[in-house]
């Protein structure tokens, strides 16, 4: 399902990168989510006052992230940048095609999460002031509420004039709202045609790229082509006239047979030329798959980036393991001494008290 309401949403930012989720069986690898790159867009939800990353590929969404502020941006190489969504129970990724894409992509997400922290403060802090009213309304007699309203009761009878004029500020607040819903409407429409243009842009200047390299191709292989025809075309003519001329082909035989051979070295040429169209055509088609490992081999190297993260992080811990453990045994070695000490002097003392135990016996 579409995941935009376009009634109440309103686009921030949006930028194109290649999109990645982690691997919920390992939670180490990367799982690419979309073949090609993507628009990825940040929006402002009106009605319920949150921010969200969204991206669409084909009719499903491969990205709706709502904005927290716990969550935190991280660039972990210079065109990479990663999120935790823990609504969503997922870790996403995104390669942008330069490095200035991904700082203008980490400091707009920067700012929607302070932005975030700060519409999570006021709600909290108009929930707030509301319970009070609640709390006054709430304790009033069981025959004043079927008179009349709680409110009125409240603000005492000369205060119905205040009544009315809120109310007519609510009608006014509403009649805004709708006007913005339908300016907000207009401004999706847009930035819809905006991203829709960007990418048929896209497509077409990677067709016409391709389209000049193969007419390039083409017309030199036809001029080629048509150079080798016309210099067959012309040893043809010359055996033609040279038979004419002799009335008996045995006369000219010698000529006519270098004229044969020449006419085959040229049959030879041109299929080779053939094959090597052939072989050029079968090129192209094996451009996609090169450019598809060498997405592999970048997701492989990201891999490997991460592993040795963790790797250096575990040789830490381990010397941090062992410095303790040599210092543990340190005040192991000299509490030992130290007992080894105590127990000489009471070894001292107990040999004195055999040596006077043994004078008063002798006495």
């Amino acid at each position: 399902m579409y995941p935009l309401h376009r009634e109440r949403e309103q686009p921030i930012f949006s930028a194109r990168a290649h999109v990645f989720q982690i691997d919920p069986a390992t939670k180490k690898n990367w799982l690419p989510a979309s073949k090609h790159a993507v628009t990825v867009s940040f929006f402002y939800d009106i009605s319920r006052n949150v921010y969200r990353i969204i991206s669409v590929g084909g009719t499903k969404a491969i990205i709706n992230s709502t904005i927290t502020p716990n969550m935190t941006f991280t660039k972990t190489s210079q065109k990479f940048g990663q999120w935790a969504d823990s609504r969503a129970n997922t870790v996403y990724g995104l390669g942008f095609s330069t490095e200035l894409q991904l700082q203008q992509f980490a400091e707009q997400f920067r700012e929607l999460k302070d932005a975030a922290r700060l519409a999570r403060e006021k709600s909290q802090e108009r929930y707030e002031l509301s319970n009070p009213a609640l709390n006054l309304a709430a304790p009033q007699e069981l025959s004043e509420e079927r008179h009349s309203p709680p409110l009125l009761k409240v603000n005492g009878p000369g205060e119905e004039k205040l009544f009315r004029s809120k109310s007519a500020e609510v009608e006014l607040t509403v009649e805004k709202e709708r006007v913005k819903k339908m300016l907000s409407e207009g401004s999706m429409c847009e930035i819809n045609l905006e991203a829709e243009l960007f990418t048929l842009q896209d497509s077409n200047a990677k067709l016409v790229e391709a389209l000049h390299e193969a007419n390039s191709s083409v017309e030199e292989w036809k001029r080629q082509l048509q150079e080798y025809q016309e210099e067959t075309d012309r040893l043809r003519e010359q055996v033609a006239e040279l038979e004419t001329q002799l009335g008996r082909p045995s006369s000219g035989q010698s000529g006519t047979e270098e004229l044969s051979h020449s006419l085959e070295e040229l049959e030879a040429l041109l299929s080779a030329k053939n094959q090597e169209i052939h072989s050029l055509q079968r090129k192209k088609s094996d451009v996609s798959e090169l450019q598809k490992e060498r997405e592999d081999a970048l997701q492989r190297l990201q891999e490997v980036e991460q592993q040795n993260g963790e790797l250096e992080t575990r040789v830490q811990a381990a010397e941090q393991t062992l410095a303790s453990s040599r210092e543990e045994q340190q005040q192991a070695q000299q509490e030992v001494q130290r007992i080894l000490g105590v127990l000489d002097l009471k070894l001292c003392d107990l040999s004195q008290l055999r040596e006077s135990l043994a004078n008063i016996i002798s006495k």
